[in-house]
């Protein structure tokens, strides 16, 4: 997965906000997801908003021009039958010691450790090394980004910590562990969802060129490009009404009808089509493969807010 493609182009940092429940663009709020006794960000969050009759953008078309009619849509994530796919995460408890972290390249855009990350935790394969970690009770999530062992530390070129029973925003312009300065887990897609049938929230998804701007929960863009035609950070992408959905079944299933109501969310530059999930043995894969059939064609982009540059 390629990554922030500049440093931090913003260095007006302003206080921290709060996501207006009503925001412009969203329907109802979702029941909300749980984890480990947490809710995943409250069910008024973007996150967990109901985008089914928000209108499409008006630079939909050329949106998905720009990423490609024919990219198709790929899970980037599996059982680990066919190797190391997905964004791993763990659930610590409030008395998880906590350990130092030394951020190597956006420091300034993160907040300060030590993180309740044990060393022996799970790093995402690939160039993006994310590492993730849920503490129960507190319901504060931590996150790294290119994260590396070092003695008694982690190493990482960036890192976020949010409260998971909050609305609360990055600071603008600030990154996370994630390009868009979005929460990671929030967006992922769990078997143990998809296998119950239903998922409840949206999706993160990659897009090979973005735009200098993004739009609200994003709070960071990573691009140099004032090309208007390329997503922003940020964007919400829904797959389309009448989209046809008798050929799928099973997880499959539940992942297409979550993209109808819940969508996708632009939250790194990477490969186009690309939506993040768990690894998980619990998955199928040849059931996740109906997802490769669908084409960004059949998605539109939907109007949740201005962008910012």
């Amino acid at each position: 997965m390629f990554r922030r493609l500049s440093p931090a182009l913003l260095v007006a940092i302003g206080l921290t906000t709060l996501l207006a429940p009503g925001a412009s663009g969203y329907g109802e709020p979702g029941p909300g997801t749980r984890l480990a006794g947490c809710p995943v960000l409250p069910a008024s969050n973007s996150w967990n908003r109901d985008i089914s009759m928000a209108r499409v953008h008006p630079l939909s078309s050329r949106y998905i021009a720009s990423i490609g009619r024919g990219s198709m849509l790929h899970p980037d994530f599996g059982s680990g039958r066919w190797g190391d796919y997905g964004i791993p995460f763990r659930v610590v408890n409030r008395r998880q010691r906590k350990v130092p972290v030394l951020f190597t390249a956006f420091g300034s855009e993160s907040d300060r450790g030590p993180y309740p990350i044990p060393l022996g935790s799970r790093i995402e394969g690939g160039s993006d090394n994310h590492v993730i970690a849920l503490q129960s009770g507190t319901c504060l999530l931590y996150e790294l980004y290119r994260a590396r062992r070092g003695k008694g530390r982690w190493l990482a070129d960036s890192g976020a910590k949010f409260n998971l029973r909050s609305n609360r925003l990055r600071p603008a312009g600030w990154t996370s562990a994630d390009a868009a300065g979005l929460p990671i887990l929030p967006g992922l897609a769990r078997a143990d969802e998809a296998s119950r049938g239903r998922i409840t929230h949206a999706l993160r998804v990659t897009v090979s060129e973005t735009q200098r701007g993004y739009i609200h929960p994003a709070r960071h863009f990573a691009s140099d490009s004032r090309d208007r035609s390329r997503p922003p950070m940020g964007l919400r992408l829904r797959l389309r009404k009448g989209y046809r959905l008798a050929r799928f079944s099973g997880q499959s299933l539940a992942i297409m009808r979550a993209l109808k109501r819940y969508g996708l969310i632009v939250a790194d530059n990477g490969s186009d089509m690309y939506i993040s999930g768990t690894p998980d043995r619990r998955w199928n894969d040849d059931v996740l493969d109906q997802l490769k059939s669908v084409p960004a064609r059949a998605f539109e982009a939907v109007a949740t807010g201005r962008i910012h540059r």
